[in-house]
């Protein structure tokens, strides 16, 4: 059992972890390691993120689509395949090697940080497309999905560079792109956790009460501000991620 104070704290940073995950992605190095610190295993910590976090993350791609920035009829074919990638690369995990990926992700993130920083593609108006979104985003989908349902870290920044500079899209489309197929492949990982039954309810459900309040006002903010603070945001999560991966595996 859980102490009242103990779950007040949780409820609280999930508010916090749904704000910053709504705007950037990469709320659970947030609350990864305070459901650590709380006393879950490592399995029931990802487990129990994975059941808090689509909550919040679902509410911000409710928000982002109810302001029109997202076409969930355009979107079907990629939700589709992130979905299927995600359920095989959750099923890949005892197969697969994800070593090599401890060095290339932290890698990958650093240079999505990079690009936040000097690009001048990231803005609050579409630019050129470089891929014809129909055609490819299914592609991309698949491919980010299973990495999601593989390995995890940074997925969220990967989706968000695809939009803005494959597809043009401005930031705050691209980041309501991105937490529409976020929940898609997280909810693919979440049926293994749950019939494992490593999902830690009553922490889930408080935090995820929080997550609601974070991720509405999250993707509220992302709408008014855009660029203005997306772009920092990333950059700031794609950073704090690569030295975690790196100096903490």
């Amino acid at each position: 059992m859980f102490d009242l104070w103990v779950l007040l704290l949780l409820g609280g940073v999930g508010v916090l972890a749904g704000f910053v995950d709504a705007v950037a992605g990469g709320g659970g190095l947030i609350t990864i390691p305070v459901l650590l610190s709380s006393g879950l295993s490592p399995v029931g910590a990802l487990a129990t993120n994975k059941a808090q976090s689509i909550v919040g993350t679902t509410a911000a791609a409710i928000t982002y689509w109810r302001k029109g920035y997202v076409s969930l009829l355009a979107l079907v074919p990629a939700i589709a395949a992130a979905f299927a990638g995600s359920l095989l690369g959750a099923a890949a995990v005892k197969q697969v090697d994800t070593a090599a990926l401890e060095i290339a992700v932290p890698v990958a993130v650093i240079a999505v940080a990079l690009y936040f920083t000097f690009s001048p593609s990231i803005r609050d108006a579409d630019g050129t497309a470089h891929l014809s979104f129909s055609r490819f985003v299914s592609v991309f989908g698949f491919v980010i999905g299973f990495y999601d349902g593989l390995f995890g870290p940074g997925a969220g920044s990967f989706f968000m560079l695809a939009f803005i500079a494959l597809f043009g899209l401005s930031a705050a489309r691209a980041s309501a792109h991105t937490k529409v197929l976020n929940v898609t492949s997280n909810l693919a990982a979440l049926v293994f956790f749950i019939f494992a039954g490593d999902v830690v309810w009553p922490v889930a459900i408080v935090m995820a009460m929080g997550q609601v309040a974070g991720g509405y006002l999250g993707a509220l903010t992302g709408i008014r501000f855009g660029a203005w603070v997306i772009r920092p945001l990333v950059i700031v999560v794609s950073l704090a991620l690569a030295i975690k991966l790196l100096l903490f595996p």
